[in-house]
């Protein structure tokens, strides 16, 4: 599992997929999100707007990233 550490309180899950090289456009991470490819401690999402926070797991395929906030 990777650690990306971001600035501030949170980020949204588009942004995160995009920032964490997951996807490699907006869009792309938009589609995936939408198709339910993601999810967000376990559980699917498809809220591309979703807040991701401190100690967050994101899975996407094989990958997981966990959501460090500094």
């Amino acid at each position: 599992m990777t650690e990306v550490t971001i600035q501030g309180e949170f980020i949204r899950l588009d942004a995160l997929l995009k920032f964490a090289a997951l996807a490699s456009t907006g869009g792309e991470a938009k589609i995936r999100i939408a198709e339910g490819e993601v999810s967000v401690n376990g559980e699917p999402c498809t809220a591309r707007g979703k807040k991701c926070r401190d100690g967050d797991i994101i899975a996407l395929g094989s990958e997981q990233i966990r959501v460090k906030c500094s």
